[in-house]
């Protein structure tokens, strides 16, 4: 579903990418684990056109997306999750889930934007109870559930994941990876960047090991959780 081939990107004058190339295959959950600053929230913002990258190409479905629009790249189908959630804290829950459906609104979609909307508040039953409570005073687990909603409401097939667990309780970190694999259960693609690398490796097929801007390592996630350098770097004892 998506390639990325020689992907060089930078911040100003610093090279934030180098020559990198990874694959996630339709249906998979694929996982890019590293220490910060290694360019793992670059990458993502490479794929869906928030930033542009200097070199390579960006292929999505058989289409180099390098060059285009981040309108243009979520109407054909990926939505990103940002890192921190970037919630429209000022406004309410289903304020944020419409802005997530904003390319399809208008009289056409609107069945189903509300077909959509009953199938988030299946996923995530509480934010039904909160919709109009402003989403800046929901707890931080609350909160990332309404950024994966709002991104889910543009219909993805390709969901790009930003540190969904960072700053969450332990429980809420269960949940958000449960329906992590309820979404790829139901045919959701998953492109998972995660700062809990065990948890990552747990769900995913494959794995990709950044390190300062380029591919150090990659494999079989079952493999990567066994690699001594990995264990010892992102695993712990």
């Amino acid at each position: 579903m998506l390639k990325l081939e020689g992907i060089t990107t930078f911040y100003g004058t610093i090279q934030a990418l180098k020559n990198i190339s990874i694959k996630v295959g339709a249906g998979d959950i694929v996982t890019i684990i590293g220490a910060n600053g290694a360019g793992k929230t670059t990458l993502l913002k490479t794929v869906s056109g928030v930033i542009q990258s200097a070199g390579g190409a960006v292929w999505y479905q058989g289409t180099n997306i390098v060059h285009f629009s981040a309108a243009k790249i979520v109407s054909m189908g990926i939505s990103q999750v940002p890192e921190g959630r970037q919630l429209f804290s000022h406004l309410t829950v289903l304020d944020n889930l419409h802005l997530g459906a904003y390319l399809y609104h208008n009289r056409k979609f609107k069945d189903e934007i509300e077909e959509k909307l009953d199938w988030i508040f299946t996923l995530f039953p509480i934010l039904r109870k909160r919709a109009k409570q402003l989403a800046g005073t929901m707890s931080g687990g609350e909160q990332q559930m309404v950024a994966i909603a709002r991104a889910l409401m543009s219909r993805p097939k390709l969901l790009l994941l930003d540190e969904p667990s960072m700053g969450l309780a332990p429980l809420f970190v269960h949940e958000i990876f449960k329906v992590i694999r309820r979404l790829n259960d139901q045919g959701t693609t998953i492109l998972l960047v995660e700062q809990n690398a065990r948890a990552a490796l747990q769900i995913a097929r494959y794995g990709y090991v950044l390190e300062t801007g380029t591919v150090a390592l990659e494999g079989l996630s079952q493999e990567l959780l066994a690699d001594k350098k990995v264990r010892q770097a992102y695993l712990g004892k």
